[in-house]
């Protein structure tokens, strides 16, 4: 777009294009991008039950793009009324806009104060770009009190742009949408201002700011809304000098322009240079009245320092936690009493109420408790000059079998180790049902070094009403410096999110992928639950050939998730979090079903394969799995000995002897069975003798020679898969290397991208007919 646009404008330039027709041609492009981008925020559904919802404000910024990519579109057909479509452009744009920005999630309407002295700052510069304007409108085309009010909204519109982009704001993306709103504004505006004739290229003036804003509003407007919930950027100071020195280079260059072109300063050229003079000196005399803030602010910072060594002294190390009774009792490290303040507002460990709400986890509860001392003694640590320190969120599992009180008791007694683990000066709070915080100025090494002391600590048991019981630990780490502390909390709160997917008993770092792999995952949760009954999920087909001959005698059925918001995921991403939201039962039976259906289909041609479906040890050993199989394969009238029910070696060992029950179950019935992922260890040869399967698949790994020098893997596997008449299948070979290695030690099935590549069923059946004797 950048590229045809700027082609376009010089085309203009050279006149090899009428400027009228240029600047239609750019306006349309740039109204039909944004308003493509705008539209789908106006039909998009809100994450979650009562979750923010940017229909209204993508309603009304597409309807506003519209109007101002029609305002410039018609000027090829309106020569003489360009500057009443112009007008009428703008006014449409203007009320539109600002209804679509009032209802943009992050909208914020700044206090009366801040805005009187925005006001302020801004009329200036303001008068200083409308000077620049009415010294380079052309004269003679507008009339007098025309032009100055065209010098005038430019000026306006211009500076509030400027502030928009450069203000304490900037950073969040309402900021960007309204930016983008101010310069469509100023593009309307310069194409009522300037003439598009043959004679009028000025006029091109108006593309890059139409074009441009537009682009902006709709790209402010997306990120608006996917950030809908999450906690909004912390105001930051704003650089004075943009809005200082970008305006006085615009009044420079224009008024060098108006001097070289040998035209003298006229009467309302100098009124607006000495209109800006006031506002410029009330200006500095508002800055002038806080050149006191550094000193105020360097005797608040002694006051706070001072508080927190009494603090520090009589039992509670940092501002705003008063210590408990058990605290007045026992000292710094008290072994009861810990504060109440915020009892269970972050998610719990499964993700589920993170998914719901559509958004990342927030901080603690919203009152002045604990999750106000946690952002105070975040913001005393960077607040030094040279920022260190760093805070370390512990959640406690294995206390959710105990009644409210002991929980209490439990919660209490890991607050009184970690006090005792932790510096004399380190701040311990708590701040979910489960779990507490540390905040240490100590630097990352000793931090982390005291994550590790925690674990320690909280590993032993604990006596509760006569009887011992053991938790584990998960602590998410977060560095301070830099970010400001409600950004500290959240990035802390994410690494211990991490902590507890890795296993927990351990200790996460915060990183920004671990932030995205995070977001990621909250993703998934959202749009995972009801994507069977939305008809998202496929099957794809990958055949297993017979290394002998190279005829396909089967497939197997796997599982892709063709999601609109997230594209297609795979069973790796899939499946971790479908068994965490207990879904993972409707999405196997559903390609179970799926599968003996196209299998169905198969069998009534002239070859017979069978198909193979991978199913998890957790819904394998249901109790009624192996009935409900035979009724899946009684609906398609599938012969039993078709189907090939699949589950992956490494995850039966926690309940093997139902895994065994459930697979002799399938046998029964005729339905073959098989052992993926196989891995030829000692445990595993072992366990191989009791487990009545009829196939089993190794990996590339085997197939290889060893690094030791000795003889593959494959060649022991396949002598013990002789003796107890197990056929032998060799999974994901891509190369012919593999392959042919894999034949000579004895492999009897094959399957992977160097023999086939997984297909729709469609393609996988051409496949199929290209070999006419394929069976079993």
């Amino acid at each position: 777009m950048s590229t045809a646009v700027a082609l376009l404008v010089l085309a203009g330039a050279a006149d090899l294009v009428p400027t009228s027709v240029v600047i239609a041609l750019a306006g349309g492009a740039g109204a039909t991008l944004a308003g493509v981008r705008l539209s789908r925020l106006a039909i998009k559904r809100p994450a979650g039950p009562g979750s923010p919802s940017g229909r209204a404000a993508g309603v009304r910024l597409d309807a506003a793009v519209v109007a101002a990519g029609l305002a410039a579109a018609v000027l090829p057909l309106v020569a003489d009324g360009h500057r009443a479509a112009a007008l009428a452009g703008s006014l449409v744009v203007a009320v539109l806009s600002v209804t679509g920005l009032r209802r943009l999630p992050g909208w914020r309407r700044p206090p009366s104060g801040v805005r009187l002295r925005s006001l302020v700052e801004a009329a200036g510069p303001a008068l200083g770009l409308a000077l620049a304007g009415w010294l380079l409108l052309p004269g003679g085309y507008l009339p007098l009190p025309g032009r100055l009010a065209a010098a005038l909204v430019l000026g306006a519109l211009g500076m509030a742009a400027v502030s928009a982009f450069t203000g304490p704001d900037r950073h969040s993306p309402a900021a960007v949408c309204r930016g983008g709103v101010l310069l469509t504004l100023l593009g309307l505006a310069l194409l009522a201002a300037l003439p598009p004739g043959a004679n009028g290229r000025t006029a091109l003036l108006a593309v890059p700011p139409l074009v441009l804003g537009m682009l902006l509003t709709a790209l402010g407007a997306a990120a608006a809304v996917d950030a809908a919930g999450a906690e909004p950027p912390e105001d930051r100071a704003a650089p004075a000098w943009p809005r200082a020195v970008l305006p006085a280079t615009v009044v420079l260059l224009a008024a060098g322009l108006h001097v070289g072109a040998d035209r003298a300063p006229d009467r309302t050229s100098v009124l607006l240079a000495l209109a800006a003079v006031p506002p410029l000196v009330l200006r500095e005399l508002l800055r002038a009245g806080d050149t006191a803030t550094p000193e105020r602010r360097a005797a608040h910072r002694r006051r706070t320092g001072r508080r927190v060594r009494h603090r520090r002294a009589s039992g509670s190390p940092w501002p705003g936690v008063q210590p408990s009774p058990g605290d007045q009792a026992s000292g710094a490290t008290g072994s009861s009493g810990a504060s109440a303040g915020l009892d269970a507002a972050w998610p719990s460990d499964d993700g589920v109420d993170w998914a719901r709400q559509g958004r990342p986890p927030v901080p603690p509860g919203d009152g002045p408790g604990d999750r106000a001392a946690l952002l105070d003694a975040l913001a005393t640590i960077g607040d030094v000059p040279a920022p260190a320190g760093a805070l370390l969120l512990v959640d406690l599992h294995g206390g959710d079998v105990l009644g409210p009180s002991a929980r209490e008791d439990l919660l209490a007694e890991a607050v009184a180790r970690a006090r005792a683990a932790v510096a004399p000066g380190d701040l311990v709070t708590c701040c979910t049902g489960t779990g507490f915080a540390v905040v240490t100025a100590a630097g990352p090494v000793l931090a982390y070094a005291l994550g590790t002391r925690l674990l320690t600590a909280l590993a032993p048991p604990y006596l509760l009403g006569g009887s011992a019981v053991r938790v584990r630990a998960s602590i998410g780490l977060a560095e301070v410096g830099g970010a400001g502390p409600a950004d500290v909390l959240r990035q802390a709160e994410l690494a211990r999110r991490r902590a507890v997917q890795l296993g927990r008993d351990r200790v996460e770092w915060y990183d920004a992928f671990l932030e995205e792999q995070l977001v990621r995952r909250l993703d998934l949760e959202r749009e995972l639950p009801g994507a069977v009954a939305r008809g998202e999920l496929d099957l794809v087909y990958q055949p297993v050939l017979d290394l002998a001959d190279r005829q396909p005698v089967g497939a197997e059925a796997l599982l892709r998730w063709r999601s609109p918001v997230l594209g297609t995921v795979l069973p790796a991403e899939l499946l971790p979090v479908a068994e965490d939201l207990d879904l993972i039962g409707e999405l196997e039976w559903w390609v179970l079903d799926r599968a003996c259906r196209q299998l169905s289909h198969w069998s009534a041609g002239v070859r017979e394969l069978w198909m193979a479906v991978n199913v998890t040890p957790r819904e394998l050993t249901t109790p009624d799995f192996v009935q409900r199989a035979a009724a899946v394969l009684a609906a398609y009238g599938v012969s039993p000995e078709r189907l090939v029910v699949e589950v992956s070696e490494p995850r039966i060992a926690a309940d093997l002897s139902t895994v065994v029950a459930r697979l002799a179950g399938l046998r029964s019935l005729g339905v073959r069975t098989a052992l993926d992922d196989f891995r030829a260890e000692h445990a595993s040869l072992a366990q191989l003798r009791r487990l009545p399967i009829d196939l089993l698949k190794v990996g590339p790994e085997l197939v290889g020679s060893r690094p030791d020098g000795q003889p593959p893997l494959i060649d022991v596997v396949v002598n013990v898969g002789e003796r107890l008449g197990v056929e032998i299948v060799a999974e994901e070979l891509e190369s012919a290397t593999q392959v042919e290695g894999a034949q000579r030690a004895g492999c009897r099935y094959g399957q992977g991208f160097a023999l086939a590549r997984p297909a729709t069923a469609e393609r996988v059946e051409a496949y199929f007919e290209e070999f006419p004797s394929a069976s079993r």
